[in-house]
């Protein structure tokens, strides 16, 4: 007979109080699977968390109260837990899991690792090092109705990296610079502005107008009509924006001029772009003054304030206020300090919100208001509390499949936005094999770079290439050219000359062999240079052999197009043996009316995945993974903030 304690066989109970498992993330998803835990009976838990507790979590992350905000989510976390089960042993980490403290050996005393993160940084590293360490690890994520679980073990199943990963959505510098044609153009350009006036200035989202853009095509014997342009807009010069910005003690109405009327003067000498396009109207400060009644407030309109549109005068004043409120944030922080923006602190969404409606109108679209700017900015839709239970809860049923042993039995599992006839609430599918080319778990991972070496530097190797693109912490690098060069040292200051030489200076060229190693990660990745000189304009590098950026035109429901990028960034509907699979499957509980997709008769062909050299951060991401139900997305749900009251999406 078998014995039970509680729901559970007393194996799989005295299992639980004995095994020690790790939760990498303590927000929306991390709350509720935290309380799942112990309630289910599991007693040693590790819980890491970099983050601090927001007022806007507080509406779905239970375990936190007011009183809480400002603290540590995972120490928060810890405390709260603990009512439910005060003989548990939780240990709260109030840190980032991609610290080289939790190193291999950190991981292999666990015997499960359960995902709760945002981001796909950090998601790549714990896939890593669960791979190293060879221990179970079950990934997650939401999108507002949609979510994903799935689980990933070495050698059985795919890794959170054997399907890529589309870039980032980008848009070209020039587009966001001289030619917006849509809000978030402006948004982007607002936030970029915010970095050059009050944070780290990045040379790549530079704001001032682009004299490079090919569409313009200046006369380079033309300097007379550059001259013109210098003098009528105010002798734009390629000076550090932050630096022109200090010498005018931050004036607000100089900043605004400069951005809003000289630089929009500016762009109009360069009569080619608006042939085919309706040219700007640049906004003079004097002018709106004058134009507004002394004692005029900008009309007010019903509905939340955070959801009204403001006149042309009302973000003139609003852009004024929040440039006041920064610059006396800066001189608080005192000489050379620096803001960081966030869309949760109101000054910097205030700026952001007035800079980009502003030049919303000088482009003659329509202005938005400060809700729609946020949700832009952060590229976020709004956090269900049910989805996020909804997941914990598959988790943790994931969970005790494995430590019964019965890890065949796993699924990845896809929760639709509602059931209805003919489609499931909860699909599961059959979990996908390693793929033999992945660039992670493969046996010898190797990839094949496209680069200009006479172009491309040491310090873009090791940034936008290792660390950005192929997820590695800290990298060394070798020349495999008989000798051992070494390239990249992760000693701080061993290969720093090296940084800004080009790799052609190290007789790197044309089928050239770099081995890279992570020892945090335990991870070595051979790379094969292919040489070329046709990359596109502002493309750094491009992975050869990748799936395009775009996943596979799905079916013709236009719901099923909209569909998630489940928690894994992987759009997947169930192949045919999947669906199969999933139908004969228990934990398929409702039906739903809309018809499974059928999956594209061929996968997308290979082609190389192009890395823009200004990347979007204002941009979600999703990856393709196999064509799936109701989940376009989901899927993006992978990168999602869980910790913010809002969550990416692409």
């Amino acid at each position: 007979m078998v014995q039970l304690v509680g729901s559970l066989r007393k194996e799989l109970a005295d299992s639980l109080s004995s095994c020690k498992v790790l939760v990498v993330g303590a927000g929306g998803i991390g709350c509720e699977l935290l309380k799942n835990l112990v309630l289910t009976g599991f007693k040693n838990i590790d819980v890491i968390d970099l983050d601090t507790i927001d007022v806007s979590n507080l509406n779905r992350q239970f375990l936190f109260q007011k009183k809480h905000v400002g603290k540590s989510k995972a120490q928060v976390a810890q405390e709260s837990a603990l009512q439910f089960c005060p003989s548990a042993n939780i240990t709260a980490y109030h840190d980032s899991i991609m610290n080289p403290d939790y190193n291999v050996e950190f991981f292999r005393k666990f015997m499960l690792v359960m995902n709760a993160l945002d981001n796909r940084a950090a998601r790549n590293h714990v896939n890593r090092m669960c791979l190293a360490a060879d221990i179970p690890l079950i990934e997650s994520g939401t999108a507002g109705y949609l979510g994903q679980v799935t689980v990933i073990k070495k050698g059985m199943t795919e890794c959170y990296e054997c399907q890529p990963k589309p870039a980032q959505k980008t848009f070209p510098g020039c587009t966001i610079r001289n030619t917006p044609s849509e809000p978030i153009h402006c948004i982007v350009w607002a936030k970029y502005l915010f970095n050059q006036l009050f944070g780290e200035e990045d040379a790549d989202q530079e704001v001032s107008p682009d004299t490079a853009d090919p569409e313009a095509a200046w006369n380079p014997e033309d300097t007379a009509a550059r001259a013109t342009a210098s003098e009528q807009d105010g002798d734009i010069r390629r000076v550090s924006t932050k630096e022109w910005a200090r010498s005018t003690g931050y004036d607000p109405v100089k900043l605004f001029n400069k951005l809003f009327k000289d630089d929009i003067m500016y762009l109009l000498t360069m009569d080619k772009l608006w042939k085919k396009r309706k040219a700007p109207a640049p906004l003079d400060w004097q002018q709106l003054e004058n134009s507004a009644h002394p004692q005029e407030e900008s009309p007010a309109t019903s509905g939340l304030k955070d959801q009204q549109v403001l006149d042309v005068w009302g973000y003139c004043r609003l852009f004024r206020h929040s440039v006041e409120t920064l610059r006396a944030q800066l001189q608080e922080k005192g000489e050379g300090a620096e803001l960081v923006w966030d869309k949760d602190d109101p000054p910097a969404m205030d700026f952001v919100t007035a800079a980009a409606n502003l030049r919303m109108n000088i482009f003659s679209m329509n202005m938005k208001s400060r809700f729609d700017v946020k949700s832009m900015a952060g590229n976020i839709i709004p956090a269900i509390a049910t989805t996020n239970a909804v997941i914990a809860g598959l988790i943790v049923l994931e969970g005790l499949k494995i430590l019964s042993g019965e890890l065949e039995s796993c699924r990845t599992i896809f929760l639709n936005k509602c059931p209805n006839l003919r489609k499931k609430l909860l699909v599961p599918c059959i979990l996908d094999k390693p793929s033999p080319n992945c660039y992670v778990c493969a046996s010898k991972p190797e990839v094949t770079v496209k680069v200009n070496v006479q172009k491309t530097t040491v310090l873009c190797l090791q940034d936008k290439i290792l660390k950005e693109r192929f997820g590695m912490v800290a990298p060394d690098v070798q020349i495999e050219d008989g000798k051992g060069t070494i390239l990249i040292s992760s000693e701080e200051g061993e290969t720093e000359t090296n940084n800004n030489k080009f790799l052609s200076d190290f007789g790197i060229r044309n089928g050239s062999r770099l081995q890279s190693d992570d020892f945090l990660q335990d991870y070595t990745l051979l790379i094969n240079v292919l040489h070329t000189e046709e990359l596109e304009r502002d493309v750094e590098f491009e992975v050869v052999g990748e799936a395009p950026d775009k996943a596979p035109p799905p079916q013709t429901n236009q719901e099923e197009v909209n569909s998630i990028t489940n928690g894994n960034k992987d759009s997947a509907q169930p192949s045919t043996s999947s669906k199969a699979a999933a139908d004969d499957d228990d934990i398929m509980i409702v039906d739903s009316d809309e018809e499974v997709g059928a999956p594209s008769s061929s996968a997308a062909p290979p082609s190389a995945t192009k890395r823009k050299h200004r990347e979007d951060s204002e941009t979600g991401e999703t990856s393709t993974k196999r064509p799936r139900t109701d989940q376009s997305a989901a899927a993006t749900a992978a990168d999602n903030d869980e910790d913010d009251d809002i969550i990416a999406l692409d």
